[in-house]
């Protein structure tokens, strides 16, 4: 495809995963990988949980050392945002001032946090938790601290107030939604997620927003007062309300965007010369109704993998199925497809049994499976939703049926 010269803007789970699959795939020209942070690419998972613990370090973090990188002559560009695109130069302009020539681009540009703007956001004492910085900051807060609040019941904010808990902080999750993880999981899942946190003393706030937050007589954050008025002490506050679409570059060259790059199910901008993989992207998906950015390092990791076929001469669409998990405490939730949209759901396993899956249907075609710690359960349903052999909810709900059987069959 005469693609001498590959450029991938972002060192993230996408970014560097292509890197990697395009040398597997056999490509021999050259590949910039360039990253806006300082340090070697990382895995973000652990941010919010293990290292947060302490029970990994730092230079755990990282994907790749450094001589992985010369070996498969990848050069990593760190600590340098790309600031533009010239597309019709085919050249991606950096913040160091340096210009780097492309045959093909890919945009690896991932996502960036929504932060909470109210009265006092700014104030010693809130966090954010997105990056290794973020996450060092807040290790080091979490020594001193006494009384956790968390700022919104998705992922993150459920990931540290199982981390506090942990911990033997007091925690208290304030949530604009009637009910935690609202649009991720189904209602059998979010109450079970829901009375476990509790039943480790953490109250959750729902149907409301913070208005406000307060200040010590030192100028750190004191609390917060919710939308209804309840004043929450607090010396150590998490906002986990989101994240958006890092389109900003790929919109300033007049790429489509629209709620993320929009690119095609072969992972194309309106630019042919240019890609784009990851939290980035709003893509085409069999299992969706409508093109969708999904958040996952599933998704990261497999669109890597995929561009790299592409790029070197594949032609098949993307249609990796979904998966996602979420280690909560005790909990390890796994889930296998799409649920949204799901108008019935079937119960494997007892929930008084902290182990049972939710198999979530839309009249008889099954979305998707909802795991807590059944990990076998995960590990079927990953072969077989969204196939013409996924279980009716008959042989779902059976325990002496073997899933395995189905996962043989794909």
């Amino acid at each position: 495809m005469g693609l001498d010269r590959i450029v991938i803007i972002g060192a993230g789970q996408a970014g560097l995963q292509a890197a990697v699959s395009l040398r597997e795939a056999g490509h021999d020209g050259s590949i910039v990988l360039v990253g806006d942070e300082p340090g070697l690419p990382y895995q973000r998972p652990p941010l919010s949980k293990a290292f947060l613990l302490g029970r990994i370090p730092a230079s755990g973090l990282d994907l790749r050392g450094p001589d992985f990188l010369a070996t498969q002559r990848i050069e990593f560009v760190e600590n340098d945002a790309a600031c533009s695109i010239d597309r019709a130069a085919q050249t991606v302009h950096l913040a160091s001032g340096r210009r780097l020539a492309y045959d093909h681009l890919v945009l690896a540009t991932g996502a960036r946090r929504r932060e909470l703007a109210v009265s006092g956001s700014d104030l010693p004492g809130i966090h954010y938790l997105r990056t290794r910085a973020d996450a060092e900051n807040l290790k080091q807060r979490l020594e001193g601290a006494r009384r956790a609040l968390v700022i919104g019941a998705g992922f993150i904010g459920l990931e540290f107030a199982a981390v506090a808990a942990d911990r033997g902080l007091s925690c208290t999750v304030v949530e604009a939604a009637p009910t935690l993880l609202a649009r991720a999981v189904s209602r059998t899942t979010a109450g079970h997620i829901r009375q476990t946190h509790e039943a480790r003393g953490t109250r959750f706030l729902f149907g409301r927003g913070v208005d406000r937050f307060e200040a010590t007589a030192d100028g750190r954050v004191a609390g917060a007062v919710t939308s209804t008025g309840e004043t929450l002490a607090a010396d150590l506050v998490v906002v986990g309300i989101g994240v958006i679409a890092n389109d900003g570059l790929a919109s300033a060259a007049g790429l489509v965007v629209d709620g993320g790059v929009t690119v095609d199910a072969r992972l194309r901008t309106s630019d042919p010369a240019i890609s784009a993989i990851g939290d980035c992207v709003v893509v085409p998906h069999p299992q969706a109704e409508r093109p969708l950015r999904i958040e996952s390092v599933q998704n990261a990791i497999d669109q890597g993998r995929h561009l790299a076929r592409i790029l070197t001469g594949g032609e098949e669409p993307y249609a990796a199925l979904p998966w996602f998990w979420s280690d909560q405490g005790a909990i390890k939730l796994q889930i296998a497809g799409l649920i949204g949209g799901h108008d019935r759901t079937v119960l494997r396993g007892d929930p008084a049994s902290g182990r049972f899956s939710v198999f979530c249907y839309r009249g008889e075609r099954l979305l998707g499976v909802e795991s807590i710690n059944r990990p076998a359960d995960h590990m079927a349903a990953r072969r077989f939703v969204g196939t013409p052999w996924a279980p009716a909810a008959e042989r779902a709900s059976d325990e002496n049926f073997d899933l395995k059987l189905l996962s043989v069959a794909a």
